[in-house]
């Protein structure tokens, strides 16, 4: 009876030792889950503030160099805008001051020209910018022949820059090359391509332009070459976003808005074409490919 009653006291207490280890560990794994979750609910949280700062620097970062580009096209417009204005106004002065030969007064009116033209080109490329972006869509749509609207650019920058006819050559083309678009855009987007080559071409601008079928598509391809600075490769995609101008290691003084090849991608693509640059680096030249549906 003793032997019974001390097993079932050890089988009792070995129960309830087993239930109390059960226990502790019930409990261990309880408290060890409560640290895990304050653990990995920290670790959300953090990771959460570390994206938050992230994203927040980015676009503070993206902010500023908005606001770098906006000074920077502010100060390259009123640069642009002061320099022939203060021309002008010193010839004038000039004229109305002293008695200059005939000679002299015909080589001033014809700086004058050059000037106003200059405000001109500045004050339209900076209107075309704005009608470019609130404008998706052709108004006026007619047949536009290729080789006669880049013949026009060509006469314009050539004019523009007093430059010899072998400066831009136009290969001619084999065939037909019409588009459906607008005449007047057109041409404005090849004279910013025509007048980007010349600008950036140093003192002996070349620049070569072809035109082409491609072999499958019912499309042409214009080729515009230059033996200018060039892009390097990282850069050759931000050539056409707005308020772009080449960094000041590459060009001692760079000319203009940062806006003629953001019109040009414009144009272009509301035309149902596209435009890319090809450059093999820096000193190297500049290749622009504008495609476009043929008729």
């Amino acid at each position: 009876m003793r032997r019974r009653k001390s097993a079932i006291f050890f089988l009792v207490l070995g129960i309830c030792l087993i239930a109390l280890a059960i226990a502790l560990n019930v409990g261990w794994i309880l408290l060890n889950l409560r640290e895990v979750a304050l653990l990995v609910l920290g670790i959300v949280f953090f990771a959460l503030i570390i994206t938050g700062l992230t994203l927040n620097t980015v676009f503070l970062v993206r902010e500023i160099r908005r606001s770098e580009q906006h000074d920077a096209f502010l100060n390259s417009v009123t640069h642009e805008l002061k320099t022939p204005i203060a021309s002008i106004k010193l010839y004038l002065e000039t004229l109305r001051s002293r008695d200059v030969a005939p000679e002299k007064r015909n080589e001033f009116y014809d700086i004058m020209l050059a000037d106003t033209d200059r405000l001109l080109q500045t004050v339209e490329q900076v209107l075309t910018a704005g009608q470019a972006r609130e404008s998706k869509r052709m108004k006026s749509v007619t047949e536009v022949d290729i080789p006669s609207v880049l013949n026009d650019a060509i006469a314009i920058v050539r004019s523009r820059y007093n430059l010899a006819d072998d400066i831009i050559r136009l290969s001619e083309p084999g065939s037909e090359l019409k588009v459906l678009g607008e005449e007047d855009d057109l041409r404005t987007a090849f004279i910013n391509l025509f007048d980007n080559a010349v600008k950036y071409s140093g003192a002996n601008p070349k620049v070569s332009i072809r035109a082409k079928k491609t072999p499958i598509k019912k499309k042409v391809d214009i080729f515009i070459r230059d033996n200018g600075i060039g892009i390097p490769a990282s850069e050759l995609k931000r050539v056409f976003k707005r308020f772009y101008r080449v960094s000041e290691r590459s060009v001692k003084d760079p000319k203009g808005t940062g806006l003629g090849l953001a019109i040009v991608r414009s144009i272009i693509e509301k035309h149902g074409g596209r435009v890319r640059a090809d450059s093999k680096g820096e000193g190297r030249g500049t290749t622009f490919i504008v495609q476009l549906p043929l008729v």
